[in-house]
């Protein structure tokens, strides 16, 4: 049998394929009917070669649904449950329908794990390597956003998982393909085992699914939600900034995977600075009402509580064990 290409196949056939043995229709609209007592969300991301991603060390299937995460986390982070989500791919020329394949086959994937009623996906030419545009929508009920109380100093801020390990993660994988142009030796192997939970973070991140509706049922209302992509300190600025307040953030409370700073003194970097600006964590940050902290705890034992919110003359900053505070940097807010 001939190997399948878009050049045999072309482009509204390839769609056909890739929809084959999905729960999912092509060529459908990516809509969703509301009750009346709901509203949407819509959140996109664009993921481009040579600067989200390197092909070299990124596999296609992670990247798929790595692409449907950093969308997913958005609405996660506004109280949205996931609805419909449109995709376009750029295909570039050294791509073929075997690998666009793979690529979604992870978007479907975690489209299934987080509950898209509809994925629509077109695909196009690209000239400059390969790209994944992608657009999520999703609903929030009324009762729910109405419920959300207002944020107040000494709210709790928590994080849903440990910090910094994407951004290493990435640092390593680049460590290893420099290490492999210079040598040049294809039977040299990378040495990745010790890393693998930084990696994972990066090539890989994950998100619970039932996210929102343990929030839901556990009767617990964050004030404030955020995505965390570009670094805890962009998080914690665009915190302040939004509900008008102060933020505290512990450096004895950041979450780290386990060998993170012995890593980081390989890389020269610091593990705390990977926390704060290193990207792609796609972690969720919550305000939390500190009335509900003893709860919090029990129904959030994988969260991490990092500091609280504070009088609006304190600024952003970060608290050293030592009690020192200093303000918090984030590129593109100085």
């Amino acid at each position: 049998m001939a190997e399948e290409n878009f050049a045999s196949l072309g482009k509204v056939e390839a769609i056909k394929k890739l929809y084959e043995g999905t729960s999912f229709t092509p060529f459908s609209s990516a809509w969703f009917e509301t009750s009346g007592k709901a509203y949407a969300t819509t959140k996109t991301a664009v993921l481009s070669e040579g600067i989200d991603f390197d092909l070299v060390y990124f596999p296609l299937k992670h990247l798929g649904y790595k692409s449907v995460i950093m969308v997913t986390g958005e609405l996660y982070a506004e109280f949205s449950h996931p609805r419909t989500l449109s995709v376009k791919i750029g295909v570039s020329s050294k791509l073929d329908f075997a690998q666009i394949k793979d690529i979604w086959e992870g978007i479907t994937t975690a489209a299934k794990e987080h509950g898209y009623a509809s994925v629509e996906l077109d695909l196009n030419p690209s000239l400059n390597g390969l790209y994944i545009a992608i657009s999520a929508s999703g609903e929030t009920s009324l009762l729910m956003a109405k419920r959300r109380p207002a944020a107040k100093s000494m709210d709790l801020i928590c994080i849903s998982g440990n910090l910094g390990a994407a951004y290493m993660g990435q640092q390593v994988l680049m460590r290893e393909k420099l290490a492999f142009d210079k040598t040049k030796d294809d039977s040299a192997q990378p040495k990745l085992d010790d890393y693998k939970q930084q990696i994972g973070a990066y090539l890989k991140p994950q998100l619970n699914p039932k996210v929102l509706s343990q929030f839901e049922d556990a009767e617990i209302m964050p004030s404030f939600g955020y995505f965390v992509t570009r670094g805890l300190a962009d998080a914690i600025k665009r915190l302040s900034r939004d509900c008008g307040l102060g933020a505290k953030v512990y450096m004895d409370k950041l979450p780290f995977a386990g060998n993170s700073f012995e890593l980081g003194k390989k890389l020269g970097t610091d593990a705390v600075t990977a926390a704060m600006n290193g990207g792609d964590d796609c972690r969720l940050l919550f305000t939390v009402p500190i009335g509900q902290h003893d709860k919090f705890r029990h129904e959030f034992q994988t969260y991490d509580v990092i500091g609280h919110l504070a009088k609006p003359e304190v600024g952003s900053v970060i608290v050293t064990p030592d009690g020192v505070e200093f303000p918090l940097k984030a590129q593109g807010w100085e």
